[in-house]
C-alpha cells in the first residue's frame, strides 16, 4: 500500500508530540522507583509484557482474525502503556506514581523488543513468503526517535525550565488529542468503503482483548497481594495501550494502514470501557 503523507509525516509528528507530553509529566526519581516497590513494578511489568500479548494471541487464533487485522492486534499489544494511563490512574484513585513507573520503563523497554517481536509474529501469521520483516537496528532507531528522544526532551524541560514545562503542559496535552483524532479520521476517510468489515472483524476481537487483558491485570495483581491502588493501576496499566504508536508503525514504517486499524478501533473502545471503569474503582478505593 502507497505510503501517504498521513503515516510519513502526521503520525510521527503525532507520536512525538505526545511522548513530549509525557515527558513533561516525568522525573528521573519515577525510573529509580523500582527499588521502592519492586513487586508492585514487576506485576505491572509482567502483566502488560507477557499477559498481554499472551492474550491478543488467543483472541487472534480464537477468532481466526484475518492474517493482516492479527497482525495489526499483536502489534498493540507489544507496544507499551500509553501517557493516557496515567491521567485514568489518577481519576481511578490509583497509584498514579506506579502508573508513570510502568509507563516510563515499558517505553524503554519495548524499544528493543518490538523488532523482534513483531517480525516474529508477522512469519507465524503471514508465512515467509508473505510477511514483511521489520530492520531491526533501523527499527529501533526510529521508535527511539519518536519515542524515548521526545520523552527525554520533555524530562530536560521539566527539570532545567519547570515554568515553561508546566505551561506548555496544557497545550501540549490538547495538541496529542487533537494529531490522534486526526490520524484516526484520516485512517477512516481513506479506508471508509472497508470500515464495516473491519469493524465487525475487529471491533469484537479489540474489546476482547481490552477486557481479557484487564481481567488478567487483576488477576496478577490479586494473586501478588497488592494494596487496592497498586491493583488498580496495573488493570489500567494493562488495558491501556499506546495506540498512536501501534498505528505510526503499522501505517508508518510497515506501510500498511490497513493493518492499522484493529489499533484505531482499540484506541476508542479503551476510552469506553475507561470511561464505565473511573466509577467503579472511584468506589473501590473509598470502600477501602
Amino acid at each position: 500500500m502507497e505510503q501517504s503523507i498521513l503515516s510519513t509525516v502526521v503520525l510521527p509528528l503525532s507520536l512525538a508530540v505526545i511522548m513530549l507530553g509525557m515527558g513533561l509529566g516525568l522525573e528521573w526519581a519515577d525510573f529509580r522507583r523500582v527499588t521502592l516497590y519492586p513487586k508492585a513494578v514487576f506485576t505491572g511489568l509482567f502483566s502488560q509484557l507477557v499477559l498481554l500479548p499472551v492474550t491478543a494471541l488467543l483472541v487472534v487464533f480464537g477468532l481466526g482474525m484475518d492474517p493482516v487485522l492479527g497482525l495489526g492486534l499483536m502489534v498493540l499489544a507489544f507496544c507499551p502503556g500509553g501517557a493516557t494511563s496515567n491521567l485514568i490512574t489518577h481519576l481511578s484513585k490509583g497509584d498514579t506514581a506506579l502508573s508513570i513507573t510502568l509507563t516510563a520503563l515499558s517505553s524503554t523497554v519495548t524499544v528493543f523488543t518490538l523488532p523482534y517481536l513483531i517480525n516474529w509474529v508477522s512469519n507465524m501469521l503471514l508465512g515467509e513468503g508473505q510477511f514483511v520483516a521489520l530492520p531491526v537496528g533501523k527499527t529501533m532507531v526510529q521508535i527511539l526517535l519518536i519515542t524515548i528522544l521526545p520523552v527525554a526532551i520533555g524530562m530536560v524541560l521539566r527539570k532545567y525550565s519547570p515554568g515553561f514545562a508546566q505551561k506548555a503542559d496544557k497545550p501540549v496535552r490538547i495538541a496529542s488529542v487533537v494529531f490522534i483524532v486526526l490520524v484516526i479520521l484520516g485512517i477512516a476517510i481513506k479506508e471508509k468503503d472497508n470500515i464495516p468489515t473491519f469493524f465487525a472483524q475487529a471491533g469484537l476481537a479489540g474489546l476482547l482483548l481490552n477486557v481479557g487483558s484487564m481481567a488478567a491485570g487483576w488477576i496478577m495483581s490479586t494473586a501478588m497481594n497488592l494494596v487496592k491502588p497498586q491493583r488498580t493501576t496495573v488493570i489500567i496499566e494493562t488495558g491501556i495501550q499506546n495506540g498512536t504508536l501501534a498505528i505510526a508503525i503499522t501505517a508508518g514504517l510497515m506501510g500498511n494502514e490497513t493493518m492499522a486499524i484493529p489499533a484505531a478501533i482499540y484506541s476508542l473502545i479503551m476510552f469506553f470501557t475507561a470511561g464505565l471503569l473511573v466509577p467503579v474503582f472511584t468506589k473501590y478505593m473509598r470502600a477501602s
